[in-house]
C-alpha cells in the first residue's frame, strides 16, 4: 500500500521512544514541508525523543493536525514539562494549525506551563483536552490562556478562530467554571463545547450558562455528569432555561446525569419547557438520561414534540419509567417514528443499537478491504498490460530493424 506522504502516523504502536536514534527511523522518507498531520499517540515519548520530533515539526509548512494524545504513559512527572515544551514550541508559530489534541496525558497543574504560549498565541480551531487530570487550579490557567488568545485577536482586529473545545474528565469543578465561562464568552465563535464529568455543581453550571449564552453559533453542547440541582437549589436549572433561547443554532444537547429534577418532583424542568416553546427548533439530538424525570415530563414530551421539528434522537434511559409512563412513552415513540427518528427509553434499546452499529462497522470494513484488494488487482493488471504493450518508440524501432534486416538479406557479399 502506498504511504501517505502528508500524514505521519505512528499511533498505537506502544513504542518507548527515549532518544533521537529511536525517532529517526520513524521520520525516514517523510518530507516535513509536505506534512499536514502528525499523530504520535499510543507511544511513550521522552525528552530527547520529543526534541527530535520537534526538529521535524519546526520544518513543517502545512501542518493542520498536531495529535499528541497519550504520549507520556509511564513517564516521570519531571520528564513531561520539558518534552511537552519541545513539542508545543515547535508548533506554536504554525499559522496553518487547525487541531491540537492532548487528550489522555496526565498533566495536572505541574506540567501545563508549556501550553501557555501555544494556547495564547496560535489561532487554532479545535482543542482536545480530555482526561488530563487538570483539577480546578490548572483548569483556571487553561481557561485564562484561552481568554487571552481571544483578547490578542481582538487587539489585531481579528475574530477568534476557536470552534471546538473538548475538556471532559478533568475535575474542573466549581472553582474553575467562572474562568471557563469568561473564556467561552470571549470566543463567541464557538460551535462545539464538551465538558462532561467535571464535578461542576450548581454555581459553576450557572456561570457556564452565562458564558456559553454569548456563543450564538453553538451547535453541540455536552454537560453530561455535572450537577444542576444541589441542596434543593434550582438556580442552575433556571439559568439554563434563560440561556437556551440564545442558542438557536443548537443541534445536539446532552444533559445526561445532570440532576435536572429531584426525586419524586412532578414539576417539568424549566429548560424542557423552553424547548417546548420552540426555543431551539434546530435540535436534532436531545440526551436526558438519568435525570429523575417521571410521568409528568413524559406526558409533557408526548404533547410537545411539534416545536422540535428536526428532532430525530431522544434519549430518556434510566429515568423513572413506571406503568403510568408507558402510555406516554409509546406516544413519543410513535411520534418519533413518523419523523424517521428514534426514542431510547430503556437500556436494552441502546444495547441493540450498539450491536447493530458494530455489525454495520464490520460490514463497512469488509467492503473497504474488498475495494482495496480490487484496486490493487486492477493496478497490477494495468501494470502488466503496460509491460506487454510496447511504446510507440519501441514499435518504430522494431520496424526500422525489420526494414534493415530485409535490406541486408538482399545484399550479395563477394
Amino acid at each position: 500500500m502506498v504511504r501517505n506522504t502528508k500524514i505521519l502516523d505512528i499511533r498505537g504502536q506502544c513504542l518507548k521512544l527515549n532518544t533521537a536514534v529511536d525517532v529517526q527511523p520513524l521520520l525516514e522518507g517523510f518530507d516535513p514541508t509536505l506534512i499536514e498531520e502528525v499523530h504520535l499517540g499510543g507511544n511513550t515519548i521522552g525528552i530527547e525523543a520529543a526534541q527530535e520530533f520537534a526538529k521535524f515539526l519546526e520544518k513543517t509548512r502545512k501542518l493542520k493536525v498536531a495529535d499528541f494524545a497519550d504520549i507520556f504513559t509511564g513517564r516521570l512527572i519531571s520528564e513531561i514539562p520539558d518534552a511537552l515544551k519541545a513539542l508545543c514550541d515547535a508548533i506554536e508559530p504554525k499559522s496553518t494549525l487547525v487541531e491540537i489534541n492532548l487528550c489522555d496525558n496526565a498533566f495536572g497543574v505541574r506540567s501545563i506551563e508549556p501550553l501557555r504560549n501555544l494556547l495564547q498565541n496560535n489561532r487554532f480551531e479545535i482543542l482536545k483536552l480530555n482526561n488530563n487530570g487538570l483539577g480546578p487550579e490548572a483548569g483556571i490557567l487553561i481557561a485564562n490562556w484561552l481568554k487571552k488568545s481571544a483578547e490578542l485577536s481582538k487587539e489585531k482586529g481579528l475574530t477568534s478562530n476557536l470552534k471546538t473545545v473538548i475538556c471532559g474528565r478533568n475535575r474542573l469543578e466549581n472553582g474553575s467554571a467562572p474562568a471557563w465561562a469568561d473564556a467561552f464568552a470571549e470566543h463567541g465563535s464557538l460551535e462545539e463545547v464538551r465538558l462532561p464529568q467535571n464535578a461542576i455543581w450548581t454555581d459553576g453550571i450557572q456561570a457556564l450558562s452565562e458564558g456559553l449564552s454569548k456563543c450564538p453559533n453553538l451547535r453541540y453542547l455536552d454537560l453530561q455528569d455535572n450537577t444542576f440541582i444541589k441542596d434543593g437549589s434550582k438556580a442552575a436549572v433556571d439559568a439554563w432555561a434563560h440561556a437556551l433561547p440564545k442558542l438557536s443554532a443548537l443541534e445536539t444537547l446532552i444533559f445526561s446525569d445532570c440532576v435536572l429534577s429531584e426525586e419524586d418532583d412532578d414539576e417539568v424542568p424549566l429548560p424542557l419547557k423552553k424547548l417546548a416553546e420552540g426555543s431551539n427548533q434546530n435540535l436534532v439530538t436531545l440526551v436526558l438520561q438519568n435525570n429523575n424525570l417521571n410521568a409528568s415530563t413524559f406526558k409533557f414530551f408526548a404533547d410537545s414534540l411539534t416545536p422540535l421539528p428536526k428532532l430525530k434522537r431522544l434519549e430518556l434511559q434510566w429515568n423513572d419509567v413506571d406503568e403510568d409512563s408507558e402510555g406516554y412513552i409509546d406516544t413519543i415513540r410513535q411520534a418519533m417514528k413518523k419523523r424517521n427518528g428514534k426514542l431510547f427509553a430503556y437500556e436494552e434499546e441502546e444495547e441493540e443499537e450498539e450491536e447493530e452499529e458494530e455489525v454495520e462497522e464490520e460490514v463497512e470494513k469488509e467492503e473497504e478491504e474488498e475495494k482495496e484488494k480490487e484496486q490493487e488487482e486492477k493496478e497490477r493488471e494495468e501494470g502488466g498490460a503496460k509491460e506487454q504493450v510496447p511504446s510507440k518508440e519501441a514499435r518504430e524501432l522494431e520496424e526500422d530493424v525489420s526494414t534493415l534486416t530485409d535490406i541486408l538479406s538482399k545484399v550479395t557479399i563477394h
